[in-house]
């Protein structure tokens, strides 16, 4: 069974261009896919937005060593219609930077770092996470994610490792509410949950790779039963936005030896599936309120003294 995928990252070709607050967000998300030449390119945007704003398509070109064609490329790839829209965009970002904002910290935490140190850069880090994925974050994808959901007969979600604690707690969520919602980190049971799925059901999958087989496989067998398929990933083109009719994106902190992609990808996933619960909340408010508040009263004699 075959249904038509449509991948979405913010706007593509052809639609509305992002916000300028979003920029730094899609270039970070985007950046490892591209090619050598397109990322000097986009870091060269990022990094010093209000010098590459006054400089012409040719001029980027000299500036990142590149050509003209890869500097067009990566302007639509980044979600522009062409180099025009991006240098207005450029513009935009950096008069938000001149605004007042505060300086980005981009030393890496080391060993012998004090822990307020420590706390600050992680602080810091986690913010930015949080932001670039707020940024970056299609509503339109994110509403008919919402509204599936609301409706759904039952919801799966696919996870391993790091990914699959961020299952879990959208898993567990959703059963707080009223609704039939299962969390599944064993490959294995997951494909044997998939496969009993259909129309009216729906199926998420939380990746930040993009490729991990263990989540990509029951999303599969999913999507090729009928289940309305969701993917929250940092990898737009990732091989497992094939197999999601919806694809929500996340964005990491740069990576280091001391806080691997887990910890920062873990934060932006979380920030996702809150936005979700509650767009779903919201839409079934008169059974979930109830709902709530009967798992509430259950287990609240396991909190008193």
């Amino acid at each position: 069974m075959t249904r038509d995928v449509k991948e979405s990252f913010g706007s593509g070709p052809g639609g509305p261009p992002p916000a300028p607050a979003a920029l730094a967000a899609k270039v970070r998300t985007l950046a490892p896919s591209m090619t050598r030449s397109m990322q000097r390119v986009a870091e060269a945007v990022a990094n010093d937005p209000a010098g590459c704003s006054a400089l012409t398509v040719t001029g980027l070109a000299e500036h990142t060593g590149t050509s003209e064609a890869t500097v067009v490329r990566t302007a639509r790839l980044l979600g522009y219609p062409g180099y025009r829209d991006l240098r207005l965009a450029l513009a935009g970002l950096a008069a938000q930077q001149q605004s007042g904002r505060a300086p980005a910290i981009t030393t890496d935490i080391a060993v012998d770092d004090p822990i307020a140190d420590v706390v600050a850069k992680l602080a810091y880090d986690e913010q930015q996470t949080l932001a670039d994925t707020a940024a970056g974050l299609d509503t339109g994808q994110l509403g008919a994610a919402v509204s599936a959901a609301a409706v759904a007969r039952r919801i799966d979600v696919y996870g391993v490792g790091a990914s699959g604690l961020v299952a879990q707690d959208l898993a567990q969520k959703l059963l707080r509410i009223g609704l039939i919602a299962q969390a599944h980190s064993d490959p294995h049971l997951a494909v044997t949950n998939a496969v009993q799925l259909r129309a009216g059901d729906v199926a998420i999958a939380i990746t930040h790779s993009g490729s991990t087989g263990d989540v990509i496989e029951p999303l599969r067998v999913a999507f090729e039963h009928g289940a309305t398929t969701v993917a929250i990933t940092g990898r737009p083109d990732g091989p497992v936005t094939q197999y999601a009719d919806h694809i929500l994106t996340t964005s990491t902190a740069r990576e280091s030896e001391l806080r691997p992609a887990a910890m920062s990808s873990r934060t932006s996933q979380l920030l996702v599936v809150d936005c979700l619960f509650v767009g779903v909340a919201q839409r079934t408010y008169e059974t979930a309120a109830p709902a709530l508040a009967a798992s509430y009263e259950a287990l609240a004699h396991r909190h008193r003294r």
